[in-house]
């Protein structure tokens, strides 16, 4: 017996629901047109994953059973659909995953291990739902709760998202209860590299299951801060039968694949053993998978990107989706010459390349409906030309170097650059400041002001040009530039997105290297940005004249590369002050200086604890790795603290 199984990806938005449901129907009618007998949907995708605190309204979920009960008018004969939904059962509610056939809930499995580290907080609004369990519904009319779905004498079960990771997983009690097929909903956020993680997942599930695995996935920015990069998979018995595109700006795909069940079965009765494990109840379905197939089912899975392809689509796609689902005109750059604005106009442009390349210029056309007079012929620089504005903005400390480099920036992306000089808006502040004093300000005593004040002189005038022409502004600091404060508030962290906050300085230099010399994608190398990849990263905000050497930020901080180091040990890892130094001290390419190292060591968390007041007040950024230090999605920390004054005053060397 063969079954055809579907899995899809799907671009949500949180409670949009007729764009949601219309999505679920595409995504049907795709895969009735492809002959599939199962269709899988993502987790939570008739809500949207990302409705944080909306989930704990009771409408939420009943709203979310009229989406489930319309789109079950729709199926087919002899097709089954499963779909990711909300279910409130006695006060609480739970992350469920209903299986349809035509017209009709067949019962709802639920979600037993949530996710609760990194970026996720299930907790706060579902209950896991106790392993064994299941009950007779009147509410939904079906089973509720653990069990194996009987269709036709196919066995099929649910492993939802965070289930398939944990070591109790479902999946060994749908084993138990000889499962043929085991559907995955998820909503796997993005991080580099982390899709080979998802792939071993899946193939190895598949494997040691004994059965057919087939993964959906969320895709696109859904909710602001998180990207998802779809890839759908359906393996069986440890060999990959189909994978859907990643990072796709297409949103929509399908992986599908034929799976001999017998084949199957007997693999699984040659390799299994005896087991002590409760079977899951037993729902049966009528009917069995009887549908024609008119085509045949793609097998070869596609290629997946390498990291400098997976960090520019991913952020690509993410700002096209915050520009079009917040129906915004389009982004305004302060574009000072450095590598973060150069990375973030980039990025604008590969977005208007890998959506015209990928959607195609009617879909592009429709996605920006809301914007008026989009150019006759759409290309990635005519299109960059109608979605960016690019400002420089000098002050007297500001060279030719950066100005060029914003220039060739500017041009090659195609997009418009404005020309300012702020100098007298600084000098005005500065009298007033002085008149308030009494005293004249200088470098010697008031460096930090001097420089603080020639960067937000230069963010109203940009915040105009957002204002009156309905775009969004884009914030340019790094995520090391976040981790120790080095960025002015209300000067350069303002803006109404961050594309780079979740991705530490040294990648992005890497990265923009890496595109100018190799290019990216289709895309061949993007020769203007030699400009900056040939300098060293520097504010500008000292006068040249006032120091031995010109201002760069490492000499200002630390090598770039300790700095990410440091990030990593002390955050994702979790180490003390001692712990980092000790780690680093065994590492040659640190350990030549221990006293300097000690030094950045303290200098990193102090920084780090006196500025969490920053990073409260960043703009909106993307999960882009495996940590980020967005306090709203990641990394938690007290405004006020004790600085880690006792654990840096222990701080020894070995002798």
């Amino acid at each position: 017996m063969i079954v055809r199984i579907s899995a899809a990806t799907l671009p949500t938005t949180p409670l949009d629901w007729s764009a949601n449901l219309a999505a679920c129907r595409q995504a049907l009618a795709q895969a009735q047109e492809g002959g599939a007998d199962i269709l899988l949907l993502p987790e939570l995708c008739l809500t949207g994953y990302g409705c944080e605190d909306a989930f704990l309204a009771p409408w939420v979920a009943e709203r979310a059973w009229e989406s489930l009960s319309d789109l079950a008018r729709e199926i087919p004969q002899g097709m089954l659909v499963g779909v990711g939904i909300p279910v409130r059962l006695r006060g609480k509610l739970h992350n469920g995953a209903a299986l349809l056939t035509r017209g009709k809930v067949e019962g709802i499995a639920c979600k037993r291990h949530l996710a609760r580290e990194g970026i996720h907080y299930e907790p706060r609004w579902f209950t896991p739902w106790p392993a064994g369990r299941c009950v007779d519904s009147r509410t939904f009319g079906c089973p509720v709760g653990d069990q194996v779905f009987d269709w036709g004498g196919i066995r099929i079960g649910f492993e939802i998202c965070e289930d398939a990771w944990a070591a109790e997983r479902p999946g060994l009690d749908l084993a138990a209860a000889d499962c043929d097929v085991i559907l995955s909903p998820s909503a796997s956020h993005f991080a580099m590299g982390k899709d080979d993680v998802r792939e071993r997942l899946v193939l190895d599930g598949s494997r040691s299951l004994g059965v057919a695995y087939a993964y959906a996935n969320l895709s696109g920015n859904e909710a602001g801060r998180i990207v998802y990069d779809g890839c759908a998979r359906v393996a069986a018995s440890g060999v990959l039968l189909s994978r859907s595109p990643a990072l796709s700006f297409h949103g929509l795909h399908l992986a599908t694949a034929d799976v001999e069940v017998e084949d199957l079965r007997t693999r699984r009765s040659v390799a299994s053993h005896p087991s002590a494990r409760p079977v899951p109840r037993i729902t049966r379905i009528e009917g069995g998978p009887t549908r024609r197939r008119t085509v045949p089912a793609p097998a070869l899975p596609s290629p997946r990107p390498d990291a400098k392809e997976q960090f520019g689509r991913a952020t690509a796609l993410g700002m096209w989706d915050y520009l079009h689902k917040s129906r915004s005109q389009g982004f305004v750059l302060s574009l000072s010459g450095g590598a973060d604005s150069a990375a973030c106009a980039t990025l604008v442009h590969l977005a208007c390349h890998f959506a015209l390349s990928e959607r195609g210029e009617r879909q592009v056309r429709q996605d920006l409906s809301h914007i008026p007079d989009l150019p006759q012929t759409l290309d990635a620089r005519s299109l960059s030309a109608r979605l960016l504005v690019c400002a420089w903005q000098a002050t007297r400390n500001s060279g030719t170097v950066t100005r060029d480099a914003a220039r060739r920036v500017a041009e090659g992306c195609g997009a418009p650059l404005i020309e300012w000089d702020v100098d007298d808006l600084v000098q005005g502040y500065l009298a007033l400041g002085e008149q308030a004093m009494g005293r004249k300000l200088s470098w010697s005593t008031d460096d930090i002001a001097l420089q603080n004040i020639q960067a937000r002189v230069r963010a109203p005038s940009v915040w105009l040009l957002a204002n009156a022409t309905g775009r969004l502004l884009i914030t340019t600091s790094n995520r090391s530039e976040m981790a120790v404060g080095y960025a002015t508030m209300d000067g350069d962290t303002s803006g109404s997105l961050s594309p780079l906050a979740g991705i530490d300085k040294s990648f992005l230099l890497r990265w923009l290297a890496l595109v100018e010399q190799e290019g990216i994608a289709d895309l061949p190398p993007l020769s203007w940005l030699s400009a900056i990849t040939a300098q060293a990263p520097t504010a500008e905000l000292r006068p040249r004249e006032e120091g031995k050497v010109e201002q760069t930020d490492e000499a200002d901080l630390m090598p770039y590369p300790l700095l990410s180091r440091l990030e990593i040990l002390s955050l994702r890892e979790r180490k003390s002050p001692a712990q980092c130094l000790d780690t680093l001290l065994q590492d040659p390419a640190w350990n030549g200086d221990p006293e300097r190292l000690a030094s950045w060591v303290r200098r990193f968390f102090r920084l780090w604890a006196r500025n969490q007041w920053k990073r409260e007040r960043y703009a909106p950024s993307f999960h882009l790795d495996e940590h980020n230090l967005d306090p709203r999605s990641w990394c938690r920390f007290p405004i006020l603290s004790g600085g880690f004054e006792e654990e840096l005053a222990r701080l020894e060397l070995p002798r």
